[in-house]
């Protein structure tokens, strides 16, 4: 599912996790439990198909100290630059 190493600063490329086909709660429950291994400042990529990702990605990245840096919708889907906070 990751298509690269983690990026713990801002030039290293963000890593890249692979949620499509997964429907609300899991592509949150993933992220949560994928960002909690990550430094504080590292970045991740989050690729979904869940048409509600729209509204839990950010939601989540605000409820949870993180920051949701980009969106963009892909094809089939969205994908979100989330950098991780110190929390």
């Amino acid at each position: 599912m990751l298509a690269q190493q983690d990026g713990g600063q801002e030039n290293s490329p963000a890593a890249v996790y692979d949620l499509k086909g997964l429907n609300c709660p899991l592509p949150v429950l993933k992220a949560k439990k994928r960002l909690a291994t990550m430094q504080p400042g590292s970045r991740l990529w989050l690729e979904t198909t869940d048409p509600l990702a729209v509204i839990d990605i950010p939601a989540f990245c605000a409820e949870s100290g993180h920051r949701l840096i980009e969106t963009a919708a892909i094809s089939g889907g969205h994908r979100f630059l989330v950098e991780r906070g110190a929390g």
